[in-house]
């Protein structure tokens, strides 16, 4: 019978331990009941190891992640087999006649037997419960997590029962070593896993041109969000040096990969500070040895100022051109297509325009500006590199670049910023500024934060266009007076003066909402321009390009000048020249941290994230639209009724009085709808200036990470203010008053 049992709790089945299948069959008739309960115990335990020695090999074998196929393997060659070793020392003990369990006349008590095996319970429970665990899957059906499997077993360290922590650290110690070499072929060498690719932390995106991402849900709970930054910005590093396939590859591999014997000393379970720290040099030593060779600041500063000056419309002549020109094609157009005026106030009809139009009119826009070089002669090299770089075209021909969501920029903000409507308001369709970086500035400048970029552009665009194109009415100087104005007390010269004040007074409303609507325009993107845009950039670039201090001079005796005082008496030219040096200097992946995070602090200040401001300031600027096409559609009814009435020209298919009056008519709904655009716009101002929320995440609250421990962490400054912005629409404005644009002579608007 000890034989059956000892077989049996090796692995082995036996009808000793298993339940009879029928009252007849019993093989336990002959035992008594305390034998019972003893043998039902032995039976748990046999059951228990023959479950895992099957199940554990078939997840060794078969599992998709490597890391859970360590686990089980550690199970069965380590645990599994200790039990293996637990029975057979038992047998040899009985065989030995040990006194711990042979009694007299060579009697074996069943109790003594069990009570060996007793503290094997609770483990092998356990590790049932964690190969459980390891074969679940998850609500989607997919298989365990490596990563999932880690935090479970770290979890486990703290259960309290020693034995049950013994057995976690062993399995961690295994797990995280497997998950550590897939770390350290990524961060030394910039391979994924040959297998279990799905499983790891970073995986590669689809199509050209190659990427990384980080998978969140694949990452240890140990492992902290500026960590695991740095591992996918290192190994996309190295990926990047491979495949420019510079003379300094093998050089910084090499060195990198000195970097093993740190990431070789890491204590198991791993800590999150010591493997920060260890992560943290290997980036530092890349970056040093590398990549600022290849990417050196002052051309990563070049890049980020054109970006400045095209993109944020810096360079206000670029978006005035831009604009100009695009709205000559889109004039052009119209009368190809005979429709001179918004139909019915829905929009342009029967109009499309096409990608080589789109890319025609930055290439006329690029004319305009090399035109006026005389006047920025110092910003040449630029405009030349913008030139080639930067390409305007539709957005259906090429779909946005995702956002990446995070610190700054929730789901549901990139949401609302891809689907931003200020792209149509260019050509009336989806069109945006886009740039091809150059390889490797792309290390620093992401896919995301360029698409960031495009959408800044053409919200700031949209405004400037607007402002634009109401600023260019009173250009129209027979739209606004008679000039020359006819004189004496002829009744044509009557006629005459009684047509333009008739006119005048119908037009007064129009100029007054013209007016107000220039002035919100105006104090709005002053606002941006200079408070926000300005203000960040300078914060920015201060950060990127440190103030540089004089190197000190030192004496023969080999004290240092102080650089404060006066200058000293000149020296021999044998004497060094004090020469300025850099107080600082950031590697790449702290750049493109800053870069982002400034970046996202630039959107949410300039209230893109905000749609209770942005969808009344789009339908502003779209009834902006309606109220100038409507008023230079008056301006040709009006030189036509001129020429019908002053020089008898009559076009017998057009009824010019009823077209007038038409448009007059739809003129004062633009008029009103106007007015209450702007006031809404101002209205959601005033609620974002008392919702506390906006205003803790304005002052930087979520937007900073306390995790980053980097010495000269970028901090965006505080610049700016909704009640700065609510205060300049205050300022001697209608705005908020309960007036209405009728054409009352007793209406004021400043």
């Amino acid at each position: 019978m000890l034989h059956e049992i000892l077989l049996s709790l090796s692995g082995h089945p036996s009808p000793l331990l298993r339940p009879p299948s029928s009252p007849e069959a019993d093989a336990l008739a002959g035992i008594t009941p305390p034998e019972r309960q003893l043998l039902s115990s032995a039976g748990h335990i046999s059951d228990l190891h023959t479950k895992l020695i099957a199940y554990s090999s078939e997840i060794a074998t078969s599992h998709s992640s490597t890391i859970c196929r360590t686990v089980a393997t550690a199970i069965s060659s380590v645990h599994l087999a200790a039990f293996q070793r637990k029975v057979l020392d038992v047998e040899a003990s009985i065989l030995k006649n040990d006194s711990e369990l042979v009694g007299a006349y060579g009697i074996v008590p069943l109790t003594a037997v069990m009570g060996e095996f007793q503290q094997w319970t609770r483990r092998l429970e356990w590790l049932w419960d964690t190969v459980r665990f390891i074969m679940a899957t998850n609500d989607d059906g997919r298989a365990c997590h490596g990563a999932t499997l880690i935090d479970r077993l770290r979890d486990e360290l703290q259960s309290g029962y020693q034995d049950v922590a013994a057995t976690a650290e062993s399995l961690v110690k295994a797990a995280e070593t497997a998950w550590l070499k897939q770390v350290s072929a990524w961060v030394l060498y910039g391979r994924l896993p040959s297998f279990g690719a799905d499983d790891f932390f970073v995986q590669a995106t689809q199509g050209p041109p190659e990427d990384f991402v980080c998978i969140a849900e694949c990452l240890p709970s140990f492992v902290t969000g500026s960590t695991a930054s740095s591992m996918l910005f290192i190994g996309k590093s190295l990926n990047h040096v491979r495949a420019m396939n510079t003379s300094s590859t093998s050089t910084g591999v090499a060195h990198v990969a000195a970097k093993l014997s740190e990431l070789s000393t890491l204590a198991f379970p791993l800590e999150s500070s010591d493997f920060s720290k260890a992560i943290k040099a290997i980036r530092i030593s890349l970056s040093q040895n590398t990549l600022q060779q290849m990417l050196p600041l002052a051309k990563v500063s070049e890049m980020m100022q054109l970006l400045r000056e095209f993109f944020l419309l810096g360079r206000g002549e670029f978006a005035m051109a831009l604009t100009q020109e695009a709205d000559e094609k889109i004039r052009n157009r119209w009368r190809r297509a005979g429709n001179l005026a918004y139909e019915k106030d829905q929009g342009l009809k029967n109009l499309t325009v096409k990608d080589g139009e789109v890319a025609a009119v930055l290439n006329r826009t690029w004319a305009v500006l090399v035109s006026m070089q005389g006047q920025h002669a110092e910003e040449d090299d630029q405009l030349d590199l913008a030139r080639s770089l930067i390409q305007l075209h539709l957005t259906k021909s090429r779909p946005p670049a995702s956002l990446v969501t995070g610190r700054g920029l929730g789901v549901e903000a990139a949401n609302l910023l891809a689907t931003s409507p200020f792209r149509n308001m260019l050509f009336s369709v989806p069109a945006m500024l886009s740039i091809d970086l150059p390889s490797p500035l792309d290390m620093v400048i992401s896919t995301s934060d360029l698409q960031l970029y495009s959408l800044m552009n053409a919200y700031l665009l949209s405004l400037r266009r607007a402002h634009i194109r109401l600023t260019d009415l009173w250009k129209i100087t027979s739209l606004r007076r008679h000039y020359p104005s006819p004189r004496g007390t002829s009744d044509h010269a009557v006629t005459l003066r009684e047509r333009w004040s008739d006119r005048a007074w119908l037009l007064r409303s129009s100029w007054t909402t013209a007016s107000a609507a220039i002035f919100f325009l105006g104090e709005t993107e002053a606002y941006f321009q200079t408070e926000i845009v300005a203000g960040l950039w300078d914060n920015f670039h201060s950060w990127l390009l440190p103030p540089k201090r004089p190197r000190p001079h030192h004496s023969r005796s080999g004290h240092a000048t102080p650089t404060h005082t006066k200058p000293p008496t000149p020296v021999p030219t044998s004497t060094p020249t004090p020469t300025p040096v850099a107080t600082h200097s950031h590697d790449p992946q702290t750049l493109s941290t800053a870069h982002t995070l400034y970046l996202r602090t630039l959107i949410h200040r300039l209230l893109l994230t905000q749609p209770s401001f942005t969808a009344p300031l789009y339908t502003l600027v779209t009834h902006i639209d309606h109220l100038v096409t409507h008023l230079h559609r008056l301006h040709s009814l009006f030189t036509s009724l001129d020429l019908e009435h002053d020089a008898g020209v009559l076009d017998t298919f057009v009824d010019l009085d009823r077209e007038q009056a038409q448009v007059f008519a739809s003129l004062r709904g633009v008029e009103r709808r106007v007015k209450k655009s702007i006031e809404a716009a101002v209205e959601a101002l005033r609620v974002l200036e008392s919702d506390a929320k906006f205003l803790a995440d304005w002052d930087g609250q979520g937007l900073v990470d306390e995790e980053d421990g980097e010495e000269r962490a970028y901090v965006p400054a505080r610049v700016g203010g909704v009640d700065r912005l609510l205060m300049k629409l205050d300022f001697g404005s209608w705005i908020g008053s309960r007036g209405s644009l009728d054409g009352e002579r007793s209406e004021r608007v400043f």
